[in-house]
């Protein structure tokens, strides 16, 4: 029994440990398959994570290269123009290119052929076929077509040509900004836009906008000043946007009345509700008014000094536009721009309300206001408080009761339990009250109550104290203002914020002339920002600024004036030279010129520097240190057979500019060939509507021989190489004027010398010139000024302190100032001759030497009509007289006026006048002279700018001898025989049986009846016996006259010229000159000193009375010895009176010789 038992027992382990080993390995194998599961899952969500993330990274890449190749469409290959005939096949292909891909349309006169046409089309006739990446489009070829095909081409894309400048305009009125375009626009250009202040502007009743095929053009219907500030344009090109833009002033409209106020701007709306709005404005600038219109209501009763203000006591549901005045003690000004309409009613109604939409156009309306009594308000505070109002502020009771809801405002004294009616009779229908009338410094408590028909709610919680504010400070005025140069018509002024900058809207701007305090307003707008740009100012005057801040209190004081400037451009570097050349090479050195900056910076260039490196080479190495003054310069130390590149800058007082494009590698080679090189330094001058002069400097070298002439081309156009030549046979000269140009049209030139050997190399072409007249240039003047002298004036339009007038002849040559006298005052030059001559003819130039642009030249000739021979008399045996003159050979415009006695006389039955021009021939035939035929006869003539005048004395004929005075210019004593039906052969004139010569003082004269001697300023050396023999071809006749003293006396007194008498006065202390003048008229006096006038009034004192005049040399000085003059002149002539005077030291003797000289005066 017991065996059986352990071997049960035994049987039974056996049995639990093959079961449990059993378990243990399907439960290992269990978890072994479970591991390897989950390492499947792992992987495979590792792999399907690989798979997202490179897939996310695929479409994030392909995102960003779909941005990055984003582009406008683009030709690479465009249309070509076809020339075919009627009926042929054609096929017009083309690539694009653009991202994403872009719709291709053929445009055929203008209609695009769309997507619809894509199929072949069914006519019979040979199509064109427009081939592209994306589109095929197919359309019949007419012949009509044919005139359109160059459509098809890429245009040229339009960029801005002439742009609109800083515009003035006055509010009320209306302006106009225009763009205009170098091409046509292109159908993605059409839409050209126009901001301002970067708000974009749009088609409405007040904004105009047009755009055209070049131009486009906005209006302002009526300007007000609110529409002060900068106006964009900007234009759609294929690499971006262009824009322009430029500052437009609206100035105040007129004032109707003397001293009133300009309109106040920028009036706002806000916080609108059932019977209440809030209106803020910004304070105007300057004065100047007009009447308002009947029809508006005024606001409030009482002058609001703040530039804020709640209107109360509205209509609901009411439009309404507002406005405001600003008043000053002259009266109220003009109104300011009204606001767009206002609609009021209750902001808060449609979070009340519920609208369901239950089909056919019902809706149901469920609102909250279930209520009869309503409830009080509640959170009663003041939401505005100012030092004459306070602005209450509730939030309405919710809900708030089905009938239409009005409130009671109650008001008390804060610490007090008595309540008042604050609203009185007025109905409050909006959760906004303003309340007036509270006394300063006192505190009150309000409250409100909610009424509608079924009674009245309890009072709300009472607000917090509330007292008036004070009064609000207007702003201190912006530090530091200061102008700085811009342009020679703007300024740039700059200022500082204020230390306490809250509540600034922004700043106006004054300007005046330095010293005249007569102030003008820059700006009526108010400017944000502490910079800005006036413009409009005159170029070279000086200036002032101040400025003011503005707040809604008002307008500050005005600052401190800044420093007066100058207007006129700043300094900048110049811009870069250009057109480098080789004008000679000797195989180790080269010598270079190049052309001047376009534009100097405001300040002269001061010299240039080079840089040069070796074709193939990429580091540039200097060449001169010291700026090369000319622009011209021999590089040295090269190496022959080598090619190099240039580079110029510019220098001034502002730096080095940039750098010009680098040179054409040029050959470093002697030069040998026989032709000349090519000609440098090209200039305009002159340049008008139609016509130019150009300049150039003689080639450095010349070939086998000299230079004999230069030949000319001219081309149209900026980049045009079709030249043409200008003049056949070579010029001599180093200028040229061409004329017959175009204006408003661009040209070129170039120049190319000759020699024996030929034609040499042409000259890089000029810059590009517009032929046109500059505004505000004038022409030189040529005229005779009071003293006879002829001379040549030029007044510059623009000139600075240190432009100078540059005189020349023929563009080079210098003026020779022995004949020739310059004088400059402000912007005018007058080039004087002292005595012309055949020497001073010639070609005379004028240019200002910081501008040479502004220029001018006259030909001074020889514009006399030369005679031939003089008034001839001829009197036949009939008694007939013929009176005639020859001249040169006249035009067929020439103009004769013959004039007898200041009376114009024509062809009488008694008297007949011939004109033969082409003989130059003048004759006056009398059939017999009359008493009312003397007198004197003049020629006057005229043939172009050339013109001269003959005169003919014609007197009674008389057997007598008679001595008379002749009264001319100057002093004179003529004596005349008249001599009836004699013809003379021979005279001559005998002084004392001595015979006269002609000298200066001594003129001979003849007419048909007279002979005479005429002596100029007859002294006491001329008295005595002058005989006058006449010889007429037979016999000789004499005639004699004493000339005595007394005659030459008489002759002195009779004349009306001035006569002076010297009287010297000589005190201790002074020395006074007192001279007596006789003249009808009466003479001008001048003193002078050293033959210089006496303009000193401390030194010398000058007396002038009716035939009197003196002067008074005071505690006289060794200094003030010296010649001293009076001149005195009238109509008749002039005269001068010199005196010496000697001061010496007290007790010093003068001289013998002046004693002497003393006595004999």
């Amino acid at each position: 029994m017991l065996l059986t038992l352990v071997f049960f027992f035994n049987f039974l382990r056996e049995i639990l440990q093959e079961t449990m080993s059993a378990d243990e390995e399907h439960h290992r194998e269990s978890w072994t398959m479970f591991g390897n599961e989950v390492e499947k899952v792992e992987l495979d969500v590792i792999r399907n994570q690989q798979m997202l993330r490179t897939r996310v990274d695929k479409m994030d890449l392909r995102r960003k290269v779909f941005r990055l190749s984003q582009r406008s469409p683009d030709f690479p290959v465009p249309l070509r123009a076809h020339m075919v005939w009627e009926g042929m096949t054609v096929k017009l292909s083309c690539t694009v290119q653009g991202c994403p891909p872009p719709k291709v349309t053929c445009v055929e006169r203008q209609v695009g052929i769309g997507p619809h046409q894509t199929s072949a089309p069914t006519s019979p006739k040979s199509p064109i076929c427009l081939i592209s990446s994306y589109l095929i489009h197919t359309f019949p070829l007419k012949s009509e077509c044919l005139s359109s095909l160059l459509a098809l081409e890429l245009q040229p894309e339009a960029q801005f040509d002439s742009t609109f400048s800083p515009t003035w305009a006055k509010e009320g009125t209306s302006f106009t900004l225009q763009c205009t375009f170098t091409n046509p626009l292109l159908p993605f250009q059409q839409d050209v836009s126009w901001f301002r202040d970067g708000v974009q502007l749009h088609q409405s009743s007040s904004t105009d906008i047009t755009t055209c095929d070049n131009k486009a053009t906005i209006t302002i219907g009526t300007a007000h000043k609110e529409y002060e500030g900068f106006y964009t344009a900007k234009l759609r090109t294929r690499d971006g946007v262009q824009e322009h833009k430029s500052f437009v002033y609206i100035k105040d409209a007129s004032a109707a009345a003397l001293g009133g106020p300009a309109s106040p701007l920028a009036v706002q709306v806000s916080d609108v509700n059932r019977d209440y709005i809030f209106l803020t404005w910004q304070p105007p600038s300057a004065d100047g008014a007009s009447p308002g219109q009947d029809e508006w209501v005024r606001c409030n009763v009482h002058i609001q000094k703040a530039c804020h203000f709640p209107v109360f006591g509205l209509k609901d549901r009411t439009l309404y536009r507002f406005r405001v005045r600003a008043v000053n003690q002259a009266g109220a000004g003009r109104p300011s721009k009204a606001t767009e309409d206002v609609l009021t009613g209750d902001p808060l109604e449609h979070t009340r309300t519920t609208v369901i939409q239950v089909g056919r156009g019902k809706t149901i309306i469920i609102t909250k206001d279930e209520l009869e009594v309503p409830l009080p308000p509640t959170d009663v505070h003041a939401c505005e408080v100012s030092d004459s109002y306070v602005v209450l502020r509730w939030t309405e009771p919710e809900p708030r009761g089905r009938e239409p809801l009005t409130f009671y405002v109650e008001q008390s004294l804060a610490g007090q339990t008595s309540w008042g009616l604050a609203s009185m009779d007025v109905v409050v229908s909006s959760p906004r009250f303003p309340v007036f009338g509270l006394v300063k410094e006192k505190q009150y408590c309000f409250r409100v109550r909610s009424v509608n028909k079924y009674g009245v709610s309890d009072p709300s919680e009472p607000s917090a104290p509330v007292s008036l504010a004070k009064p609000q400070a207007v702003p201190a005025p912006p530090p530091s203002v200061m102008a700085v140069r811009d342009t020679d018509t703007s300024v740039l002024l700059q200022w500082e914020e204020p230390t306490d900058k809250n509540g600034i809207l922004g700043y106006y701007l004054y300007y005046s002339e330095a010293g005249k305090q007569d102030w003008k307003t820059v700006n009526n707008k108010p400017v944000v920002k502490t910079r800005f740009t006036v413009h409009g100012l005159k170029t070279r005057r000086e200036y002032v600024f101040r400025v003011k801040s503005v707040s809604r209190a008002g307008n500050s004081r005005y600052s401190d004036e800044s420093r007066p400037i100058m207007v006129k451009s700043a300094i900048n570097v110049p811009s870069a030279p250009s057109a480098i050349s080789l004008l000679l090479c000797s195989g180790s050195e080269m010598v270079l010129g190049w052309r001047a900056p376009s534009c100097h910076g405001g300040s002269p260039v001061q010299g240039y520097y080079l840089d040069q490196r070796e074709k193939g080479t990429e580091t540039w190495r200097e060449v001169n240190v010291k700026p090369a003054k000319k622009r011209q310069f021999k590089v040295s130390n090269l190496i022959c057979g080598h090619f190099y590149h240039f580079r110029v800058f510019a220098a001034n007082l502002a730096g080095v500019g940039k750098p010009s494009d680098a040179s054409e590698a040029f050959l470093c080679e002697k030069w040998t060939m026989p032709q000349p090189g090519c000609p440098y330094d090209l200039e305009f001058r002159e340049v008008r509507n139609g016509s130019l002069v150009l300049l150039w400097a003689a080639p450095l070298y010349e070939g086998r021989g000299p230079v004999i002439g230069y030949l000319l081309e001219i081309s149209q156009g900026d980049e045009s190489e079709s030249w043409t030549p200008l003049n056949k046979k070579p010029i001599s000269d180093t200028h040229y004027k061409v004329t017959g140009l175009q204006a408003g049209e661009t040209y070129r030139l170039r120049v190319s010398a000759v020699n024996e050997c030929g034609v040499g190399r042409a000259s890089l072409p000029s810059e590009a010139v517009t032929v046109r007249t500059r505004p505000g240039q004038s022409a030189r003047r040529i005229g005779v000024d009071d003293d006879g002298f002829i001379f040549l004036g030029y007044e510059a339009s623009e000139m600075n302190s240190e432009s100078e007038f540059l005189w020349s002849r023929n563009y080079s040559d210098p003026i020779d100032a022995k004949r020739t006298k310059t004088e400059t005052k402000n912007n005018r030059s007058v080039l004087t001759f002292r005595d012309p001559s055949v020497e001073d003819l010639g070609l005379y130039t004028v240019e200002m030497s910081d501008n040479p642009h502004l220029s001018s030249s006259y030909d001074f000739t020889a514009e006399v009509i030369a005679l031939k021979s003089g008034w001839e008399v001829e009197v036949s045996e009939k008694g007939s007289v013929r009176l005639w003159l020859q001249t040169e050979s006249l035009s067929d415009a020439a103009e004769l006026r013959l004039i007898c006695n200041d009376h114009e006389i024509s062809s009488t039955p008694h008297r007949k006048i011939n004109f033969d021009k082409a003989k130059g021939l003048v004759e006056i035939l009398f059939d017999q002279l009359s008493r009312e035929d003397k007198g004197s006869y003049t020629a006057q003539l005229r043939d172009g700018r050339a013109k001269n005048q003959f005169t003919l004395l014609l007197v009674d004929q008389s057997e007598s001898y008679s001595c008379r005075l002749h009264y001319g210019s100057q002093s004179s004593i003529s004596s005349s025989d008249k001599v009836a039906n004699k013809t003379r052969s021979g005279c001559s004139e005998n002084k004392s049986e001595r015979k006269i010569d002609q000298e200066t003082r001594s003129k001979p004269g003849s007419s048909m009846k007279s002979v005479w001697i005429e002596i100029l300023n007859p002294t006491e050396r001329d008295k005595g016996k002058y005989t006058l023999e006449m010889f007429d071809g037979k016999e000789t006749h004499k005639r004699s006259l004493e000339l005595s003293e007394e005659d030459i006396i008489r002759s002195l007194k009779l004349h009306d010229r001035p006569s002076v008498r010297l009287i010297i006065f000589c005190f201790s202390q002074s020395l006074c000159l007192t001279c007596f003048i006789d003249g009808e008229p009466a003479p001008e006096i001048f003193w002078l000193r050293n033959d210089r006038e006496i303009l000193d009034q401390t030194q010398f004192t000058i007396t002038k009375e009716p035939k009197r005049s003196s002067i008074t040399v005071n505690k006289v000085h060794m200094e003030d010895s010296g010649k001293y003059s009076i001149f005195v002149r009238n109509q008749h002539g002039s005269e001068t009176v010199d005196v010496t005077v000697s001061v010496y030291r007290h007790g010093e003797k003068p001289p013998l010789y002046e004693l002497k000289s003393k006595k004999m005066k």
